[in-house]
């Protein structure tokens, strides 16, 4: 079996470090907002705090408390969690570390030793861990599920899930739900078979397993031909939410494969660029809502289910927001998957618009060719997988967006083989071009109306970014930018309160906890993570 490799003696620790984060701790931490103990904060996904310290009236008062540099160079996209004044995270490739939330002084680190080679389609990331009762869990690039002992750090049971050599990857944080550990890969651009597990959290044995990519026999294996469903990609590579009243988790499921030539996978593709809800204890099925049918574009639907409680048109109702990679904003009802409401955040030219279902009304001619199609948005789409809020004072949904760029879509030969890219050929024009005369696209913070889908206001970056979001119930948000800016603007109407240059990119989502009496906001920036609190 393989064993990571503790790096930092957890000496006279188990005392120190004795957080038991269960799962009620985890329904109700909205509800008590000192720690951050799941990936978005919370399982609704909001990536909201009702911590009040710091405020749009002394937010410029915000200064460094402390730093904590990585060992690695790997691009850091870890979500870090937080519970009883201990910080959890990982730093690229796959090392998971344990610090006291206060200082930065490092607890523990446990290394996991990867081959040479190892196949994943952008980067060598871990975007972070999941908490329950006493252990840290974490996936692993070479296809290993791991629990470690939260006090020690030490390996308490680890399992392989994925083989690497065909292409999947575990670069996602899993997340803790009752009794079990939820994860799904990467690798839909090597034509895996996609899937999101259940493991037993103190045993590692698989609970169960919903094939995104349903095989013959399973509801929506008619939506592919040509046996394509083998290769059909369908990765699950981002954390997704859950409804602890409904008992529905929520997840979003990425491109098929190969991207760029669908020609090979003629049907809808199900349930890839989707959100499936699951009953939590079975992995069965509740609903499904297809948001890019038979996807041309590789527009993901990675980004996190964000849960909202409003009231529509004088009803209240369960909604959950998706501000989606195909450039739309949607309105769906959590309880059965049924479209709401449907509207455009940035410019698209590949759909004229949503049926009455929601299904994306599709213009002709704007697939992959082999002259290049020039499509809006481009592959990274009008947004990705950079965090979302939702904040309950200002009933709006905020999010990173890409405006107005395009890219040129090309179409090719796919071969397959296990390992190997299947992607059809390329995109040109991945990022904008900012020296470009015209057309040179740009970075936003845009905020949304869930009820009408306008837009309220807009915050442009100066570059464009793949930092998520981070509200608070004093009206701040907080996020940063490719060039490594990392600022706060006002919830209200956009305006710029407080800005820091920390030197790296910022390709991560902030969060913000309580220790000791004081209120912090952490970041990461390039290969380090920075702690802020209030100048005493």
């Amino acid at each position: 079996m393989r064993r990571g490799l503790l790096l930092a003696p957890a000496l006279l620790l188990t005392g120190l470090l004795h957080a038991q984060v269960s799962f009620e701790r985890i329904v109700e931490s909205e509800r008590k907002p000192a720690d951050w103990p799941t990936y978005s904060g919370s399982y609704d996904g909001r990536h909201f705090r009702t911590l009040d310290q710091i405020t749009r009236a002394n937010v410029d008062r915000l200064e460094l408390a402390w730093v904590y540099q990585g060992s690695s160079t790997h691009t850091w996209q870890a979500t870090p969690l937080v519970a009883d004044g201990v910080m959890y995270f990982t730093e690229g490739p796959n090392n998971t570390v344990a610090v006291d939330a206060a200082t930065g002084r490092e607890f523990w680190k446990s290394e996991h030793k990867l081959p040479a080679r190892v196949n994943v389609c952008c980067g060598r990331v871990n975007r972070g861990v999941a908490l329950l009762d006493d252990k840290v869990y974490m996936g692993t690039l070479d296809g290993y599920l791991k629990a470690l002992d939260a006090a020690t750090g030490r390996v308490v049971w680890e399992k392989k899930i994925v083989d690497n050599g065909e292409g999947y990857a575990l670069t996602m944080a899993p997340l803790a739900v009752k009794d079990k550990i939820l994860i799904g890969p990467a690798g839909g651009e090597y034509g895996i078979r996609g899937f999101l597990d259940a493991y037993d959290a103190a045993t590692g044995e698989r609970a169960w397993r919903f094939n995104t990519v349903p095989g013959p026999g399973e509801k929506g294996h008619e939506t592919w031909e040509n046996d394509a469903w083998k290769t059909g990609g369908g990765s699950a590579w981002l954390t997704g939410s859950y409804d602890p009243e409904l008992d529905l988790i929520y997840w979003g499921v990425g491109n098929p494969s190969p991207d760029w030539n669908a020609s090979v996978r003629p049907g809808d593709n199900l349930y890839t660029d989707s959100v499936v809800a699951l009953d939590a204890d079975t992995g069965e099925l509740r609903w499904h809502f297809q948001f890019t049918p038979h996807d041309e574009w590789d527009w993901d639907a990675v980004q996190v289910p964000v849960l909202a409680d409003m009231e529509i048109d004088g009803k209240a109702r369960k909604l959950l927001l998706w501000g989606n990679r195909n450039g739309f904003f949607y309105v769906l009802d959590r309880t059965d998957g049924s479209f709401l409401l449907g509207k455009p955040f940035t410019k698209q030219t590949w759909a004229e618009g949503l049926d009455a279902t929601g299904r994306p009304i599709k213009i002709p001619g704007q697939g992959p060719s082999e002259q290049g199609a020039k499509v809006y948005p481009s592959v990274q789409g009008g947004t990705n997988w950079y965090a979302p809020v939702f904040s309950p004072r200002t009933e709006l949904f905020y999010l990173t967006a890409w405006i107005d760029y395009w890219g040129l879509f090309y179409t090719g030969e796919p071969v397959y083989t296990a390992g190997n890219r299947y992607d059809g050929s390329a995109v040109a024009r991945v990022y904008p071009d900012a020296m470009e005369e015209k057309d040179p696209g740009y970075g936003a913070i845009r905020a949304i109306d869930p009820r009408t889908g306008e837009r309220k206001w807009e915050f442009k970056t100066t570059e464009v970014s793949e930092s998520g979001l981070l509200a608070t119930s004093t009206d701040l948000l907080f996020s940063g930018s490719i060039e490594g800016n990392f600022f706060a603007i006002d919830a209200t109407d956009g305006k710029l309160l407080w800005r820091v240059r920390l030197g790296g990119r910022v390709a991560s989502s902030p969060i913000t906890y309580m220790v000791g009496g004081r209120q912090y906001i952490a970041v990461s920036s390039g290969d380090s993570l920075f702690a802020f609190t209030l100048r005493q």
